[in-house]
């Protein structure tokens, strides 16, 4: 997978506010997740209780993607947006 420069990411996270069709809870979750494991690493902290449907989700998400490097995020989160912009291009 190419590198992803800061510019791309950044540029990313702001084409995803542009995007016109919902990408769909799947792609929003992985979205998420590498977004977090870019920012902030490995997930710490407890899982959250059955109750937080949500928050369980996101926690899970971003759980299997423990021991990805930040460049490697950023770069499939780059990835990502690309290919949901291509889509969304006639």
């Amino acid at each position: 997978m190419p590198m992803a420069t800061e510019a791309d990411f950044e540029a990313a996270i702001a084409a995803v506010g542009d995007l016109t069709r919902d990408p769909g809870n799947d792609t929003k979750l992985r979205l998420y997740a590498l977004y977090k494991q870019a920012t902030d690493g490995d997930v710490a902290g407890k899982r959250p209780g059955f109750t937080d449907f949500v928050g369980r989700a996101k926690y899970d998400a971003w759980s299997k993607l423990h021991g990805t490097n930040a460049q490697d995020a950023r770069a499939e989160y780059v990835a990502v947006v690309h290919e949901l912009i291509a889509a969304e291009s006639p």
